[in-house]
């Protein structure tokens, strides 16, 4: 019975060690003053208050910031309503987990050997609680692990209870993390039964399966997992292209001279041809803030007195002659370098170019003791503000003033001319460039700011009085009674490293093709690759099918051509000029379809030509009725004069007052007439080049008044041209111009304005 005893006394400390956590976590309900019944509006309203009464603005409180902290934490948990539950039924929520498993994680594996004994609690290396101690859920992954991922490598391994090859691998595991945790890599694990839809989001196919995360993207490891030099080659080759570039005796100079991308210089030397694990992976972690050459030129390590033996970083800054920071040892430790560069991080003078360095140089602060001021340089990428610069950079690097006080720090207005701009005082213009502006921020988008009234200067005579304003002005603002002039609420800084579209557009290509690769196992990539293969194969048959149509369509257009070209003078030829627009010749057999066969609502456009006229009016009329060649209700024909000239006579003859009055028909002066036909209502629309339609009150010419004295229908009769009239009129027209004023004509056809003759009856056409 004594290991039952040693049971209960390990199940009683466990239990008082979860409700130690829970008692350092506090009660959301009891920061909140809710009742456990609470609901969403009433969480809401409690919050809204204790935020107005806590904020550290409003109360001088010492500990309003950790109050204000705690409320908005205790919102946060509680307006969530799955991490609600979970607090309800376990009295804990997970990120407070997560973090208590980051602590365990270095504690002795063995914690309870030296209560219970060590043979009852000897966990073997292939023991599957080795998983459960790192386990994280979904919510974890999404919150914690992928955010963090932008600076850290995370082996994410996924496993589930009951798996013989999960605990084979356990040992090896063990081992893998055992090795790259002191390198800045995480070692986190995923039960698969307890996380599938974390497994499916990530292509898991196969248990046990591991996998890397950097930076955001997920690569699946499908070598043998009980290889740890294979799974290190494999985190080496997944790390982005040219971390750490190779530097010799060639582009030392260029490289070290590169700080225009506003990003620190740091050398490598190793007495190995091949970089270490432990440097890419800071190189990785620093890869926005520090360039990182690897040197194994021999005439660098004498020019700078580098051991061969041993391990050296260098840090440069904007002066490449000496280096800022330097640390030699054997084995350089992980943390001691990651101390060492993140405390040589940025320039001298370092621009503020994205958000992220801004929140850096810049921080948030609440409390006006622990003010922090930014002082700015406004300039622009000209070459000509080199020199101000330069100037500006030899005065950060004297100043006064202790880093935690004063940051220095220059802008480029041509890039940032939002942030700028939101920066000039309403009412008091203000040229920003070769200007200093002293900033101190409050929160993320208020910042307090004061302008230096003079630009600054150059020349020796104005220099010490510009350093000397200057100081007045930071000595000023520095005490905390004193407030700066003017605030503004300013957007996001732009981020000026961030890769373009087209960068952006292949980066996600290239993730998306590795993350699809990865994401197939072995069986999975012949049928991938066959309906690839087959996707290609029905492409290419389109495509060459279309090829051979497009040919087929050259060659009857090539036929065609030759054929209308050795039939120039057949009149049947006529249609030739657009076969979308089909134009029928008016004859004896035709005209019941064309003429008094009609539809109701259905008309022919129809032009009266001769043999001579036929080559100029023919496109200008095909022209004119291109438009519309798609109302189903029109039919469009000519006709030849000499064919249809009795029937055209008695056409007019029918549309006039006197049925008794007899025309002289002219058919040279009939040619390019229009007439629109509707067959339904027997009557007929007419347009002529010559004389055209007068307006209902003959308002315009004087020539339009007289004519408005006469009836519309024996206006009409001027069709009938007999060779008097067509000599009296002085005005000549040409056969290509007889159609010019057709297009509105028709357009005041279907829009009913012009005038119609109305028949009794259709007249026969004659079968000549």
């Amino acid at each position: 019975m004594k290991w039952k005893s040693q049971f209960w006394l390990a199940f009683i400390v466990i239990f008082c060690t979860a409700l130690e956590v829970l008692a350092e976590l506090g009660d959301p309900y009891k920061i909140l003053g809710l009742k456990r019944s609470a609901s969403q509006t009433e969480i809401r309203k409690a919050y809204k208050r204790l935020v107005k009464e806590w904020h550290p603005d409003k109360t001088k409180d010492p500990t309003a910031e950790s109050r204000f902290v705690e409320i908005k934490q205790a919102y946060e948990l509680l307006s969530d309503p799955d991490r609600r539950l979970k607090y309800d039924q376990k009295g804990i929520t997970e990120d407070d987990f997560y973090l208590k498993q980051e602590y365990a994680r270095y504690q002795p594996p063995h914690a309870f050997e030296d209560i219970f004994g060590y043979a009852h609690f000897n966990f073997q290396e292939n023991d599957i609680t080795f998983f459960h101690r790192l386990a994280i859920t979904t919510r974890q992954f999404d919150k914690i692990i992928v955010p963090k991922s932008t600076r850290v490598p995370h082996f994410i391994f996924f496993y589930t209870d009951w798996c013989f090859p999960c605990l084979q691998a356990a040992p090896y595991m063990r081992k893998l993390a055992d090795y790259v945790e002191p390198f800045g890599v995480n070692f986190v694990t995923v039960h698969n039964s307890n996380e599938p839809n974390l497994g499916r989001r990530l292509n898991i196919h196969t248990l046990p399966c591991l996998v890397l995360l950097l930076d955001g993207n997920i690569y699946v490891y499908k070598e043998t997992i009980t290889s740890l030099q294979k799974i290190i080659e494999f985190l080496r080759k997944k790390l982005p292209y040219r971390l750490v570039s190779n530097v010799d005796e060639y582009d030392i100079d260029e490289f070290l001279n590169g700080w225009e991308d506003n990003k620190v210089r740091a050398l490598i030397f190793e007495p190995r041809s091949v970089i270490r694990l432990r440097y890419l992976i800071t190189a990785y972690h620093f890869r926005d803030r520090v360039a990182f050459g690897f040197v194994q030129s021999e005439e660098i390590r004498n020019k700078y007195q580098i051991a061969s033996d041993m391990d050296t970083v260098l840090l440069f800054n904007e002066n490449t002659t000496r280096p800022i920071a330097s640390i030699t040892m054997k084995d350089i430790p992980s943390t001691t370098l990651q101390h060492i560069i993140s405390s040589n991080q940025y320039l001298a003078l370092p621009r503020l170019s994205s958000q992220g360095i801004l929140d850096s140089l810049c921080p948030c602060e609440w409390n006006k003791p622990r003010k922090r001021l930014c002082v700015v340089l406004v300039t622009s990428t000209s070459s000509n503000h080199n020199p101000h610069r330069e100037a500006f950079r030899v005065y950060a690097q004297n100043a006064p003033y202790s880093i935690d006080k004063v940051r220095f720090a220059y802008i480029y207005h041509d890039k940032q001319v939002e942030f700028v701009n939101s920066l000039i005082p309403e009412g008091q213009p203000v040229e920003p460039l070769l200007r200093i502006v002293i900033i101190w921020r409050r929160d993320t988008s208020h910042i307090k700011y004061e302008w230096v009234e003079d630009k600054w200067q150059l020349e020796e005579t104005n220099i010490n009085d510009t350093t000397q304003k200057l100081e007045n002005t930071i000595s000023r603002l520095l005490r905390s009674s004193e407030a700066l002039t003017y605030e503004a609420f300013v957007k996001d800084l732009f981020d000026e490293h961030a890769k373009g579209i087209i960068g952006r557009m292949f980066t996600k290509a290239v993730t998306l093709v590795n993350g699809f690769y990865d994401g197939m196992s072995k069986d999975q990539i012949l049928p991938a690759l066959s309906i690839l293969g087959t996707i290609v194969f029905i492409i290419a048959v389109g495509y060459l099918m279309a090829y051979l149509v497009r040919l087929e369509e050259e060659s009857i257009k090539k036929q065609q051509k030759g054929k209308n070209g050795n039939n120039n003078n057949n009149p049947n030829s006529a249609n030739v000029y657009q076969p979308e627009l089909k134009i029928h010749e008016l004859r004896a057999e035709k005209y019941h379809g064309l003429v008094r066969l009609l539809k109701p609502g259905c008309r022919t456009i129809l032009l009266v030509l001769d043999m001579q006229s036929r080559q100029q009016l023919i496109p200008p009329f095909h022209k004119a009725c291109w438009p519309y060649r798609k109302n189903k209700t029109l039919m469009f024909a000519y006709m030849y004069v000499e064919r249809g000239l009795s029937w055209y006579k008695e056409l007019l003859e029918l549309s006039l007052p006197d049925p008794n009055q007899n025309l002289n028909i002219n058919p040279r002066n009939c040619v390019g007439t229009v007439l629109s036909l509707n067959g339904h209502r027997k009557y007929f629309c007419m347009f002529h080049a010559k004389h055209r339609e007068q307006t209902k009150n003959g308002k315009g010419t004087k020539q339009g008044k007289i004519r408005s004295e006469v009836k519309d229908c024996e206006a009409a009769a001027f069709i009938g041209f007999d060779s008097s009239s067509s000599e009296s009129d002085q005005e000549v027209l040409l056969e290509g111009d007889l159609l010019d004023g057709l297009p509105n004509w028709l357009d005041r056809l279907f829009e009913g304005t012009t005038h119609r003759f109305h028949i009794n009856y259709w007249p026969d056409f004659p079968n000549k």
